[in-house]
């Protein structure tokens, strides 16, 4: 397997952390993905330690640091006892998110809920009081990752996605090919299963095997998570989609994608894309173009095709490792993993799971309702498109047929939630125009 891996600093600056001061991290969040956070971050890592966690049920946080090797805990309802207690070598607990926000000894927010009105609440209080914020998030992300990184930048400090999923992984990669001096024209996912009508019910039986929410699994199959990242990979890199939902080629290895994706299309901007089915089936790829021909006899020299298009890839992703890569990059070099470079690229819009009647309420992401897929931003704000990640909690005005696209005409927003105004302070920046700006 050809597996690319980029050289940074952070390995020194971190083991000087660790002879010091690490990196002190607070969690907001501690359902299956936090507490695999935990597990590595409360002392394997040198240089950082995962020292506070907040969740609405404070039972699930102690759970996260009972399950990392149960480190002296102690619930606090305040930010002066959180910083006490912290500073007297013991992990904190606490069902508000804003006491490590307020915090003076966490320098950075970990958001791992998988909400958006709750998230973005969470993620405005960290940047407010000038916390780096790290994402693995992508339902809030896509939605306003733009909006969110504006605010960031104006107050100093990094929002960014993480390395260990998809967009970070890609994310990652592009940045190295662009260092070396080669020219990405695509980067996506590899994708085993797409079947737009699965359900929390029909994926139970998995949620439960490896102690996943069953929606969030649901997500995962529906094609949902797939456009979110996408959207996320899209805002960063400037990169489009050919269509609504990607092209999504049939593989069976992953070096086929650079000749499956439309070469007029790369060629003109960038593509975000995923191979379907492609070995070694996890991980991520980027198709680099190279016109000349002495640079391409080397290339096949090197066992990479015959080119013009070049396939790259890292055949691994692994959030809850990876994630310690991004912390340290936004704490120590103030350098986001994956983050919008402008206004929103592409969007993930909301379509209809089934046949949707005239007051009933949408359920979001991975729910029995809505599915969604990526597009690109002109085109979704041309059709008034809604996206996924505010539709929980809207109900339907008008009867919408199983497939078709929701759009804010079709229903009603519920009141006063925050997501809706960020959408409307996202929405007064221009979209990008762009195709693939170089970082």
């Amino acid at each position: 397997m050809r597996d690319v891996s980029q050289s940074l600093s952070v390995d020194q600056l971190l083991a000087e952390r660790a002879d010091g001061e690490p990196i002190r991290v607070g969690m907001v969040g501690a359902g299956a993905a936090g507490r695999a956070i935990a597990l590595q971050l409360v002392a394997s890592v040198p240089g950082i330690r995962l020292v506070a966690i907040a969740n609405r049920t404070v039972a699930n946080a102690r759970r996260a640091f009972a399950e990392a090797g149960n480190p002296p805990v102690v619930e606090v309802s305040s930010s002066e006892q959180l910083d006490r207690e912290i500073a007297r070598g013991r992990c904190v607990v606490t069902a508000d998110a804003a006491v490590l926000s307020e915090s003076r000894m966490l320098p950075v927010i970990v958001e791992v809920t998988g909400t958006v009105e709750y998230a973005a609440r969470v993620v405005s209080g960290a940047l407010d009081q000038r916390k780096h914020v790290v994402l693995v998030n992508a339902e809030l992300d896509a939605t306003v990752g733009p909006v969110l990184a504006r605010r960031a930048a104006e107050r100093g400090v990094v929002l960014t996605n993480t390395d260990g999923d998809e967009p970070g992984v890609a994310m990652t990669l592009v940045r190295y090919l662009r260092s070396i001096g080669l020219r990405p024209v695509a980067a996506g996912n590899l994708k085993g299963l797409i079947d737009h009508y699965r359900t929390p019910e029909t994926q139970r039986a998995f949620a439960e095997r490896f102690g996943q929410n069953p929606q969030k699994a649901a997500s995962f199959a529906d094609a949902t998570k797939l456009s979110l990242e996408a959207t996320i990979l899209a805002n960063a890199t400037g990169f489009r989609v050919g269509r609504r939902g990607m092209y999504g080629p049939a593989c069976d290895d992953v070096q086929q994608i650079a000749t499956r994706l439309p070469a007029d299309e790369m060629l003109a901007g960038g593509l975000v894309d995923y191979a379907l089915g492609a070995a070694p089936h996890t991980g991520a790829f980027v198709v680099v173009h190279e016109p000349d021909a002495g640079k391409r006899r080397l290339l096949t020299y090197g066992k990479m095709g015959d080119g013009p298009f070049y396939v790259f890839y890292t055949p691994f992703h692994l959030p809850h490792l990876q994630i310690a890569s991004t912390i340290a990059r936004a704490v120590l070099l103030r350098d986001p993993t994956v983050c919008p470079i402008d206004g929103p690229v592409c969007e993930t819009v909301a379509i209809a799971k089934r046949d949707l009647h005239a007051g009933e309420q949408l359920d979001g992401v991975g729910g029995f309702c809505t599915y969604g897929l990526v597009d690109n931003a002109e085109t979704a704000g041309a059709a008034n498109a809604l996206p996924i990640g505010v539709a929980e909690g809207c109900r339907v005005v008008r009867d919408i047929a199983r497939d078709q696209p929701i759009s804010y005409a079709d229903v009603e927003l519920p009141g006063d939630r925050l997501i809706d105004e960020l959408r409307r302070e996202q929405q007064l920046a221009p979209v990008s125009s762009l195709p693939a700006r170089e970082l």
